[in-house]
């Protein structure tokens, strides 16, 4: 019986499904019978929502960024713009947690092999999601919170240092005590050498933990 275009959990088993296969076995596993049995359905589902296994491949990657987009729109924006960075940081390492296989696709972390190569819509993707950091630095700059500078720098010097904890925390380096013991004094660190004051950049932040 062939599948339901509507049925909409079908498509999220076979994104899910492609991801995770990517993510543990590689590449080289991202073939239509293995992503059909992930996703517990027929190989012509596959067809059905994606049309090809590259455009499949695509559309993993737009669903990581979709997702991570999703969680980052849900932070609330208060008067305090450092208070703002702080929640798009637990958000963002949220997404990295609910989704670490869609994680590791997006970044390029994990190859897409002969389905794709990476393209600029790829890091396009990133970017408008890195606009929201962007936007809430050149608040902190504006409010004084940071020593004036250009909030494109900054941002990418505070994704950066996010990213990084971010990809160690999915590989589950640091544990329960990551948030309090590693992230927190790192952000805080960084914010004050970017001009915070080291107290109030530790008590905005108190989100994080």
């Amino acid at each position: 019986m062939p599948e339901r275009r509507a049925d909409p959990a079908v498509r999220v088993r076979l994104l899910e499904g492609a991801a995770r296969l990517l993510a543990e076995e590689g590449p080289s596993a991202l073939t239509l019978r293995q992503v059909a049995a992930e996703a517990d359905t027929s190989t012509m589902a596959v067809y059905t929502h994606f049309g090809s296994m590259p455009d499949l491949a695509d559309a993993v990657v737009a669903e990581g960024f979709a997702r991570l987009a999703a969680l980052l729109a849900e932070v609330p924006r208060t008067d305090d713009a450092i208070t703002d960075l702080a929640g798009l940081s637990r958000a963002y390492l949220l997404n990295a947690r609910q989704n670490p296989h869609l994680y590791a696709v997006m970044f390029g972390t994990v190859a897409l092999g002969k389905h794709r190569p990476r393209t600029a819509g790829d890091r396009e993707r990133g970017r408008h999601t890195f606009d929201e950091i962007v936007e809430t630095t050149r608040r902190a700059v504006a409010q004084g919170r940071l020593r004036p500078a250009k909030p494109v720098v900054i941002a990418n010097q505070l994704w950066t240092a996010i990213h990084g904890y971010v990809l160690l925390d999915v590989g589950g380096y640091f544990g329960d005590d990551g948030v309090e013991h590693v992230l927190v004094p790192m952000v805080v660190s960084l914010l004050s050498g970017l001009g915070a004051d080291r107290e109030a950049a530790l008590a905005s932040i108190k989100t994080l933990a």
